[in-house]
């Protein structure tokens, strides 16, 4: 009995062990997800025009360092159509945005893939959390093939990367990060005694969070934001004109600024109204314990992100507030999670 004991507090010091270590790797990748926000913001992503996943740790050491890859970035579309004329100086920003941005990623391989051997050969790891981890060093691999794939996209005749890719490489980042992070909670925290009725709002909520992080993609890819600077109207309406006039119509939602842009405000709206009715909802029904905090922080949360987004709109997209509200909708989520997480084993019925 006292050996089973020994053992089950033996395993629970390991569990906490590895997701300090998973919430490390999502930390950081919390970072990158900063990062390539700066990177697109900056117009940087497309000043690498190689991709080598192990020479290309190595930046430009010397001038003619420099001068060659200068002159690589300018057998492309990007500056022939856009920066020509731009000089070695004016690259050198750029090109180290998108190079600190690929060595970040690298960064992340390594702090997952050096720990995760340690627990898998020291028997650290419980039963069932392998397939996980697994599941997580494979996303990981295909999240940098994919951030290929989008510089690829603009490396072409139109020095524009597709929107398309660039939704699928931030929101495959995004998912991996949910992925790890929801995986950490479920090592470290205990079950709680929560009100039932909450959880399925709370994983709507979860959910849609995520939409609105994709619907800022499709805003991101196709320069939206730079299209209607003022709020709460459109222009001189609420609902401007010419909303999903593409062929199909189900296209405008994709490929149409007008319509990405008023979906995007849409979607807070729902946000927003979705939040009030849930905190109204939950103390209510008297959620209790860390949940209650993370409603907190949802709430304060909500509220910077509202504020950046119209911050990003009427100060026509500034690099630091356009990045802090990408950022900000990741952790958003980060608290939805977190709520969703803590009301996932709710037993509670309230009268």
């Amino acid at each position: 009995m006292l050996e089973n004991t020994a053992t089950l507090e033996q395993q629970a010091r390991y569990n906490r062990q590895i997701a300090y270590w998973l919430l490390i790797c999502a930390a950081v990748i919390f970072g990158m997800i900063l990062l390539g926000g700066v990177t697109r913001l900056t117009n940087s992503g497309l000043s690498m025009v190689d991709w080598k996943p192990l020479m290309g740790i190595i930046p430009p050491l010397s001038e003619a360092d420099w001068q060659a890859m200068f002159l690589k970035y300018q057998q492309f579309p990007e500056y022939q159509k856009v920066n020509i004329g731009m000089s070695l100086e004016e690259f050198k920003p750029i090109f180290m945005y998108e190079y600190l941005h690929r060595v970040l990623g690298r960064f992340i391989g390594l702090i997952f893939i050096l720990p995760f051997l340690f627990f898998l050969f020291t028997k650290r790891i419980k039963a069932g959390l392998t397939p996980k981890l697994i599941i997580m060093l494979i996303g990981g691999g295909f999240q940098g093939l994919l951030g290929w794939y989008m510089v690829k996209s603009g490396l072409v005749d139109n020095p524009q990367v597709s929107q398309y890719r660039l939704t699928a490489h931030l929101g495959a980042a995004v998912l991996i990060y949910a992925f790890i992070l929801w995986t950490a909670f479920s090592l470290i925290s205990p079950k709680s005694d929560q009100p039932i009725e909450l959880k399925s709002l709370a994983y709507t909520l979860s959910g849609l969070i995520f939409l609105m992080i994709l619907s800022g993609g499709l805003v991101a890819g196709t320069h939206a934001g730079h299209a209607y600077s003022t709020w709460p109207l459109m222009g001189d309406s609420f609902i401007p004109a010419g909303l999903y006039s593409l062929t199909p119509a189900w296209l405008s939602a994709f490929e149409d600024i007008t319509t990405i842009q008023f979906n995007h405000r849409i979607f807070a709206y729902l946000i927003v109204g979705l939040v009030a009715a849930f905190v109204f909802k939950a103390l209510k029904a008297g959620i209790q314990g860390p949940a209650k905090i993370g409603l907190w922080c949802l709430i304060g949360l909500l509220i910077m992100q509202v504020t950046l987004g119209i911050s990003t709109l009427i100060f026509y997209v500034p690099v630091p507030i356009a990045a802090a509200h990408q950022v900000g909708a990741v952790a958003l989520l980060s608290a939805s999670l977190f709520i969703s997480h803590s009301l996932r084993h709710s037993l509670r019925q309230t009268n």
